[in-house]
């Protein structure tokens, strides 16, 4: 049955406007559940309305509760979270799951996976209890990544879930009517006249996702250095190298601080450090630091693009993907400023549409395209610039 640690609670019908985002926690242990619970309780626009220990008591829930997102654990007793994850999303398509697991080379595996397999996000957990208690970071991050992720769903569904029975009457399934789209009268830039000589590509929220889509179109086709700055902790971005590696069909690798960037390569900024390029002895290399974060981000796009623009000017293809925030904004004003090309993900084929959604409301873009089509847009760019 459902913890009775974490009460369920149902928005009224006159404050269904700005209900909280209704979550429900799932993990093992007792102590993190209980504490995850209660830091995302503390936020006004969050209720957790059930926390379960694992995967089937979760399922078994769920309609009952009406979760908008779950917060669901890897490794559980009776039903772990990767075998959890296909059977919520077949019982609410809608729901939003973010994979919490710590910090481990088989965990970061398994947090692609479930990527793959339609988890919206994940988020690292601090390897011990104690860790856990002082984790300001992670607090931050899933309160954030909660928030984001309830938005997109009462978007697409312009619902409010309701909880259990008697509540369930007040609730009424109440209608929310999603926020208005203002006209986006996006205004679309020239492409540089010029053939770029790097792709860069700033990802965050559902990057993971893109970047397969991305590189499965791509493989074998490009032959520019590619470097990517997503938003990842470390062995994530191991393990997010090895398997773009598989999908594109080219080396893939995290960078090396003063490894000299080849066409035909991928470089992934390490976990925790920010990824620059530099000229040095004549050539272009790579350069990393652990400089405070950049939009609360290390590694951070930002830093990527600016430092590419001096060491490439106008010949700077730029990609911005899915992701929470504006990471990438001023990066790319700098990449337009030096004549370079901005190309963004679009709002209906992205999880989160803010780092896209920041670049391409600015004008700052040449295109904005859904997923499927950036690939050929990208060799589109590399074969005739702004033609």
């Amino acid at each position: 049955m459902l913890d009775n640690s974490a009460k369920i609670k149902t928005p009224t019908a006159s404050a269904a406007g700005n209900a909280p985002y209704r979550v429900m926690v799932v993990d093992d242990s007792a102590v993190i559940r209980g504490m995850i619970a209660t830091w995302l309780g503390e936020d006004s626009r969050v209720e957790v309305v059930g926390t379960a220990r694992n995967g089937k008591v979760a399922l078994d829930a769920l309609p009952r509760v009406g979760a908008e997102v779950v917060v669901l654990d890897i490794e559980m007793p009776e039903m772990d979270g990767l075998t959890a994850l296909p059977k919520l999303l077949d019982a609410d398509p809608d729901l939003k799951v973010i994979m919490a697991s710590t910090l481990t080379a088989r965990n970061a595996d398994i947090s692609l996976k479930a990527l793959a397999s339609g988890a919206s996000d994940y988020i690292p957990k601090p390897s011990s209890t104690r860790d856990l208690q002082a984790a300001d970071d992670f607090r931050r991050e899933l309160v954030d990544k909660v928030k984001a992720l309830g938005d997109v769903r009462r978007q697409k569904t312009g619902t409010v879930p309701s909880g259990d029975a008697g509540a369930r009457a007040a609730a009424r399934q109440v209608k929310t009517k999603p926020p208005a789209m203002d006209p986006k009268n996006v205004t679309l830039r020239t492409a540089s006249s010029l053939p770029p000589q790097v792709l860069a590509i700033g990802s965050s929220t559902g990057g993971p996702q893109a970047l397969f889509t991305l590189f499965g179109f791509l493989k074998n086709r490009i032959n520019l250095p590619i470097v990517i700055t997503q938003h990842m902790p470390p062995t994530f971005t191991t393990i997010l190298a090895e398997h773009l590696e598989r999908i594109a069909g080219i080396p893939c690798n995290e960078a090396k601080d003063g490894e000299p960037l080849n066409k035909g390569q991928v470089y992934i900024a390490p976990g925790d450090y920010h990824m620059t390029v530099v000229e040095k002895d004549g050539g272009k290399v790579l350069s990393l630091n652990q400089n405070p974060p950049v939009n609360f981000c290390r590694p951070a796009v930002d830093p990527m693009l600016d430092s590419l623009c001096k060491v490439y000017g106008a010949q700077v293809l730029t990609v911005i993907l899915t992701g929470m925030g504006q990471d990438g904004l001023n990066g790319g004003k700098a990449v337009v400023e030096a004549g370079g090309t901005v190309v963004a993900q679009d709002e209906a084929t992205s999880v989160v549409w803010g780092m896209p959604g920041a670049v391409a409301t600015n004008g700052l873009c040449s295109a904005v395209l859904p997923l499927e089509q950036i690939g050929q847009k990208v060799l589109d760019l590399m074969s005739g610039g702004s033609r």
